[in-house]
């Protein structure tokens, strides 16, 4: 990727590693592309990522 103006902040892309300018204009930000949200996505609806937190009971569970 082209070198950004020292007041656009490049951040990396969570899913593969990109640089990505986190403007306005960057609409996938902070991913580098809609491919790489969706597949991030994907992994969050197979729950193959998990917030850290303490084990909830399933009676606890379904009175939510």
């Amino acid at each position: 990727m082209n070198a950004a103006p020292e007041n656009v902040p490049l951040v990396i892309c969570p899913n593969c590693g990109a640089e990505v300018r986190w403007e306005a204009r960057s609409k996938y930000r902070p991913f580098c592309s809609e491919r790489c949200k969706l597949t991030d996505l994907g992994q969050w609806a197979a729950e193959r990522y998990r917030v850290a937190g303490e084990a909830v009971s399933e009676e606890a569970e379904n009175k939510t």
